[in-house]
């Protein structure tokens, strides 16, 4: 099966930079995108970032120009670099990583979609 080892996550002070990764094992999991949600106590999780097999990314309007994701198809991981940190990023972030899965009974590739186990964030003003 695969797992995905979340981590990077941490209290940080305003304006600090952090790095979130999600590196995917197990399986014959080709990683390709992922969805990056965060969410708050008490409220939905909200989609922060979207990075696309070809690369597209789409990001949540307040974190636009300070987080940015990325991907490495070699350690089979995904990233979120966030800069410029600001208290109301404070939250805990999940990576939904999305690639292709070699089903053995199958004998093809799927797609297939895996969540991290989440990773808080605090940030202090």
């Amino acid at each position: 099966q695969v797992q995905v080892l979340e981590s990077g996550g941490g209290s940080v002070q305003a304006g600090e930079i952090l790095t979130l990764s999600c590196v995917c094992s197990g399986g014959r999991f080709k990683v390709d995108s992922v969805n990056w949600y965060r969410q708050v106590s008490g409220k939905e999780r909200e989609l922060v970032a979207t990075l696309t097999p070809d690369l597209t990314s789409q990001y949540l309007d307040f974190v636009k120009g300070r987080f940015s994701a990325s991907r490495d198809t070699y350690r089979n991981a995904v990233y979120l670099q966030m800069r410029d940190l600001k208290p109301e990023d404070s939250a805990v972030y999940y990576c939904q990583v999305g690639g292709d899965l070699f089903v053995v009974p199958e004998n093809r590739y799927r797609r297939h979609q895996v969540w991290g186990q989440g990773t808080l964030v605090t940030v202090s003003s």
